[in-house]
């Protein structure tokens, strides 16, 4: 998805000229004469990414609406832009909250480069928040990817829930961000900030479950060599997220029932019971109503699990929402490897909300993250997935080694007139693949047999083989009757050799 660059210049001129520069290099571009147009826009709420800003404008400065922007909270990066002005004017606008500044005119590369080093920043600037708030516990709805209908509602049960301790289980499709939803409701609600404990319920050995979601006593088992404080207590005061919640064991759901309707667990080992507060958010991606028909999930447990339910919806049921997830995962794959991707084109866009992910978003994740690593251009185009797309990467050393092959046929046709119209030898197939050795050396020696019309001493010595291992490759590749075709030498000379 291109990204969006606010102009903010009195002088129409030099606004054309800079979306000029922008615009080949792949950028969106909006326009605004004035500090006020430029606040507007934002409290507007459109989609700008960076801005450039003009120091010297009528009315309202540059200097007056970078303090203003910053004032309302408006936190995209400013590079400001200035004719005229001295070395102070430059370190205030820097005081005041701009990323960078370059002197009219500058050279289009001056201009690309600051925009590009801005969004990195950006872009490292909002991940290191992303990362302070999911280390603290502080993740809440206002950073869940996506606006369409689906998950709309999932925001606002999400938020209704929150405000209250009532148990929620979050149900969906492997894949599609039961957690993350269940980080924005603790982090949403009054025990933001406490712990938040996960525990994958299907990932647990058996034996082990107990232990680890109630904790034990030095010495109770074979093993237990120190205390244990368990799952629960350390999410004492906060959250615990029991993710596959269906898996666990008939014994351990009558544990678990019990700790919810007591708020206490009991350690293995331990002597008396011991008073935990926690708030119990769990998912599953099975029916846990059939599965309580079948007698594999007490009934009780899930009426105590089921008190508040959310439905994660599927990403092929808000593709609305697939360009600002890659966007998000462009962004963060960015910083983890080191690139310097601007986003996506609009084709592979396209191709990707198009696409149904079976995997939901952890595929697309997966996906955007495969393809962030083997990019080599500053947007991903559809040939970055293969496996979606169906387009293969381009073969750029191939193409002069085909050429060649390409122009073989009518440059012998010249040498030889009575020649037939040869087909050239491909080296990929339709899609854009190899195509097999063997397929490739086949047509080369009908092309040969071609072109030297069935003379198999010459075509043999072209080739750089001998006529035996020349006659073999024939009988194997089943090109019998394409020499047969030549002169009566040539096919008794044929005959000889084959048999």
């Amino acid at each position: 998805m291109a990204k969006t660059v606010l102009v903010v210049d009195d002088d129409p001129t030099q606004r054309r000229l800079i979306q000029a520069v922008l615009e080949r290099e792949g950028f969106a571009v909006a326009h605004a004469e004035s500090g006020d147009q430029a606040i507007e826009r934002l409290g507007s709420g459109a989609t700008v990414d960076v801005i450039l800003l003009d120091l010297v404008m009528p009315g309202i400065s540059g200097q007056e609406t970078l303090v203003e922007m910053r004032a309302r909270g408006f936190a995209q990066p400013v590079i400001v832009v200035t004719a005229t002005g001295g070395i102070d004017t430059v370190v205030q606008a820097m005081q005041a909250g701009a990323m960078d500044f370059f002197i009219k005119p500058a050279a289009p590369e001056r201009i690309i480069v600051s925009i590009r080093n801005a969004l990195s920043m950006g872009a490292l600037k909002g991940e290191v928040d992303r990362l302070k708030k999911h280390a603290s516990g502080r993740t809440s709805f206002d950073d869940l990817i996506g606006g369409s209908p689906a998950m709309t509602l999932v925001k606002r049960l999400g938020e209704r829930a929150a405000r209250s301790a009532i148990p929620i289980l979050i149900t969906g499709e492997s894949g599609v961000g039961k957690e993350v939803i269940a980080r924005a409701v603790h982090g949403s609600s009054e025990r933001a900030g406490k712990p938040f404990v996960a525990v994958n319920c299907g990932a647990i050995p058996e034996n082990l479950v107990e232990s680890i979601l109630f904790g034990h006593e030095k010495g109770s088992f074979t093993g237990a060599t120190d205390k244990h404080l368990g799952k629960f207590q350390e999410a004492n005061g906060g959250t615990l997220f029991l993710d596959e919640v269906g898996e666990l064991p008939l014994d351990i759901q009558v544990k678990l029932l019990r700790a919810l309707q007591e708020s206490e667990i009991d350690p293995v080992g331990g002597k008396r019971a011991i008073k935990v507060d926690v708030r119990i958010v769990s998912a599953t991606n099975r029916d846990l109503s059939l599965a309580v028909k079948e007698g594999r999930f007490r009934e009780d447990l899930f009426y105590r699990l089921n008190v508040f339910p959310i439905e994660a919806p599927a990403l092929r049921e808000r593709k609305e929402d697939v360009p600002a997830l890659v966007d998000a995962f462009v962004k963060r794959f960015n910083i983890e490897e080191g690139k310097s991707v601007v986003g996506a084109t609009p084709e592979t866009v396209a191709c990707l909300a198009a696409f149904d992910w079976p995997g939901n978003v952890r595929q697309l994740e997966n996906a955007v993250y495969r393809a962030i690593v083997l990019a080599d251009a500053p947007y991903l185009q559809p040939h970055d997935f293969p496996s979606i797309s169906g387009v293969a990467p381009p073969i750029h050393a191939l193409e002069p080694v085909a050429a060649s092959f390409a122009a073989l046929a009518p440059a012998v046709g010249q040498m030889i007139p009575d020649m037939p119209s040869a087909v050239p030898v491909r080296i990929l197939d339709e899609r854009g693949h190899l195509r097999t050795l063997e397929e490739i050396e086949r047509d080369l020696i009908q092309l040969a047999i071609e072109i030297y019309a069935g003379h198999m001493s010459e075509v043999a010595r072209r080739l750089g083989i001998g006529r035996s291992t020349l006659y073999r490759k024939v009988r194997e590749q089943g090109l019998d009757d394409v020499i047969k075709g030549g002169s009566d030498e040539t096919v008794e000379d044929a005959d000889a050799q084959v048999a």
